[in-house]
């Protein structure tokens, strides 16, 4: 007996984010498959997909973070849940697609007796049965190492520098490293849009967690749009503070850009009082209503998400998506 099989592909979404699952989906041509979520009376999390995925590559979308529902742990053990159930049913091959990664600032040891949780994180991926996993804009490169298995790392820096390059004169601008270990990031960043650079030099408490204090400006950035780069805006302390220092510099218009708007605590209230203008970061993260604001600008992630799942798909590069430069 001979048997042509055919390859197939499959996009979940756990209960995260199913708006950008869709999104995704949409751009591939496809639909989101079906599957029950839900959760027993005492928390634990159920998961059984409603349609077959034996032979299929099946891609779970969900990203990691805390709501009014269910906690960034909640969403972890989901995927997971979700990730073992595809297993048991016989898919292929299955890539968890994760565009905001839990704990990705637990990366590494500061003081002692510490956890490195962004480690664990992939060991539970790993045992749970994944193939390869798919992140944007990891907190560090180095979380790649984690995984015995392929990981592919996308990058949303085409989005943003689309963004500034259409909003923002090229004689007036200048790309700022909110501290010393965002320099790369910013040199990258400032090569594509052929700017020069700035760094803010900063000291951080390690004891105490998104507390720091900027000191000083290195660079020229005296009537000049100061562009902040950062990967995440959390409880925007220190991009805020970056901000307040810039305009007491000289610079003539602070700009954020981030990929992951977290968002925690009292982020858009010191945002929307902030010295900044504009706030420019990707749907990485659902925003809700109540934590959008004027100066916010949003770009959709899922066109470059939908790229990288077919490059997996059809088993092509995606590092020749962003030409080599998503390391």
């Amino acid at each position: 007996m001979e048997v042509v099989t055919k390859k197939r592909m499959m996009i979940f979404s756990g209960s995260s984010y199913p708006e950008l699952a869709r999104e995704v989906a949409d751009h591939l041509g496809m639909r989101v498959g079906e599957v029950k979520l839900d959760q027993f009376a005492n928390g634990e999390v159920y998961a059984r997909f409603a349609e077959s995925v034996r032979g299929a590559d099946a891609f779970v979308l969900q990203s990691h973070y805390t709501d009014a529902d269910m906690s960034v742990n909640d969403y972890i053990i989901e995927q997971l849940i979700m990730i073992d159930a595809l297993k048991r049913a016989s898919a292929k091959r299955i890539v968890a697609v994760v565009p905001y990664y839990g704990y990705s600032r637990s990366d590494k040891k500061t003081l002692s007796r510490e956890p490195i949780a962004a480690k664990l994180i992939g060991d539970m991926f790993e045992v749970a049965g994944v193939d390869r996993v798919m992140s944007v804009d990891l907190h560090t490169g180095q979380i790649q190492g984690f995984f015995d298995d392929p990981f592919d790392h996308l990058t949303a820096l085409p989005l943003l520098e689309q963004w500034i390059d259409e909003n923002i004169p090229h004689e007036d601008r200048t790309v700022v490293s909110p501290d010393a270990g965002r320099v790369r990031l910013t040199e990258k960043f400032a090569g594509h849009l052929q700017s020069p650079i700035a760094i803010l030099h900063k000291r951080r408490d390690p004891s105490k967690h998104n507390v720091s204090e900027s000191l000083e400006v290195i660079g020229d950035i005296e009537g000049r749009v100061a562009i902040l780069v950062d990967d995440m805006i959390d409880t925007a302390g220190t991009i805020c503070g970056a901000a307040k220092l810039l305009k007491e510099r000289g610079a003539k218009k602070v700009v954020a850009c981030a990929t992951h708007p977290v968002f925690s605590g009292p982020a858009v209230e010191r945002l929307t009082g902030s010295e900044i203008e504009q706030v420019v970061v990707t749907n990485t993260l659902p925003i809700p209503a109540d934590k959008r604001f004027d100066k916010l600008v949003v770009l959709s992630i899922a066109p470059i998400i939908a790229s990288a799942l077919r490059a997996v798909f059809e088993d092509q590069s995606v590092s020749e998506i962003f030409r080599g430069e998503n390391a």
